[in-house]
């Protein structure tokens, strides 16, 4: 009988490193692999952001590019075991029952290089879970201009 593989978890909010449901005092602890970014817009709902997908652009062909002019989302991604996975769920609204309000999404993110790399250099892309928010909670909610929401000074576009 072999164990499940961990899977990895694309983080871009709350429960970022240092805020308040930081995803480091979930237990078992989860693995940081690294910083990433994924297409998309990010929206301020006031005490947490939601993230809405771009259906386009550096999502063609399901791989991310390097360069690209689309909205990008800033986040940390994290290798997480079933357990920890299930406890997103749940802190998500997604188990064991759905809200609606996020939906559950496997996609692909653009790793960042954390040393300097050669400008030949392939990037890495992992396929990550993430928690999307459904498109009718963003209405009339600003959007946060950097796509980071640790530093979202400017949230206005």
């Amino acid at each position: 009988m072999s164990a499940v593989p961990n899977r990895h978890v694309f983080v871009y909010g709350t429960l970022r490193r240092g805020e308040v449901r930081d995803i480091n005092r979930l237990q078992p602890a989860p693995r940081w692999v690294g910083q990433g970014r994924v297409a998309g817009v990010l929206y301020d709902l006031g005490s947490y952001p939601g993230l809405v997908l771009q259906p386009s652009g550096e999502m063609s062909n399901n791989t991310p590019t390097a360069a690209s002019h689309d909205p990008q989302v800033v986040g940390e991604v994290y290798s997480i075991t079933p357990e920890l996975e299930r406890q997103l769920d749940a802190i998500e609204d997604v188990w064991p029952q759905q809200t609606g309000e996020y939906i559950r999404r496997e996609v692909p993110v653009l790793m960042a290089h954390e040393a300097a790399a050669a400008a030949d250099a392939f990037p890495q892309v992992l396929v990550c879970l993430l928690y999307e928010i459904a498109t009718n909670h963003t209405l009339g909610k600003p959007r946060i201009a950097s796509g980071d929401w640790v530093r979202r000074g400017n949230r206005r576009l």
